[in-house]
């Protein structure tokens, strides 16, 4: 008779093996959502991070031009310094000229008219020319003190200055709200992920993509400060 362990040896059969491994090519559910959301969060990191250095930029321009303002202000009023001291003196010898020749004390108003700065001079011989107006020499346009156009120039850098400063203030608030739209992005693309239906997970991704979208085509419109 055949032992058992022969007839042990003799009756066994192959067992097939059995696969594991999913199918090849085969996508977990949500992977295209994810990959959306993964791009979503990546482009808008990158363009909240240029905001916050455009906005940075334009801030220094500001600074800048702000404190050329202030110099151009400071510039202007010594200038006007300048001028306010060239008219006294002017006016101190036109007082004595004109005591002169209302004294008809010709010698002394010859000797002050000699006196007469250059500035001044151009205007007192306009001021012959037509007629003796009884405004007076100061008065004319040609009586232009040393100081008095520098102060004019600087006036109008300081205004100049001053104008470019707020709007690059507006410029900087501009970059600075549209940091504000992104951190709407990231906070609806991440709560998308959060939820367990895919069709609200869909429309909050959407609604991020929108405002994304919205948000880089005026991002496009913005000056770029290097």
């Amino acid at each position: 008779m055949p032992s058992a362990a022969e007839g042990s040896d003799t009756g066994t059969a192959e067992v097939p093996d059995i696969k594991t491994e999913e199918e090849p090519g085969k996508r977990p559910p949500g992977h295209v959502r994810e990959t959306v959301v993964l791009v979503v969060l990546s482009i808008t990191a990158v363009l909240t991070a240029w905001c916050g250095f455009e906005s940075s930029k334009w801030s220094g321009e500001m600074s800048i031009a702000f404190s050329q303002a202030s110099s151009a202000r400071i510039e202007a009023a010594r200038q006007q310094g300048i001028a306010n001291a060239a008219r006294q003196a002017d006016l101190t010898i036109w007082g004595v000229y004109v005591q002169a020749r209302a004294q008809r004390d010709t010698a002394l108003a010859a000797y002050v008219e000699r006196r007469f700065t250059d500035h001044f001079r151009v205007a007192y011989q306009a001021w012959l020319a037509q007629g003796e107006p009884t405004t007076g020499p100061f008065k004319m346009k040609e009586y232009v003190p040393p100081g008095t156009t520098e102060a004019a120039t600087a006036d109008q850098r300081a205004d100049s200055r001053f104008a470019d400063a707020l709007k690059f203030n507006q410029r900087g608030d501009n970059y600075t709200i549209l940091t504000v739209l992104f951190a709407l992005v990231l906070f609806f693309a991440a709560a998308s992920t959060r939820l367990a239906r895919s069709r609200p997970q869909w429309i909050l991704l959407g609604v991020a993509i929108t405002i994304l979208v919205a948000a880089t085509v005026t991002l496009a419109t913005f000056p770029i400060d290097f």
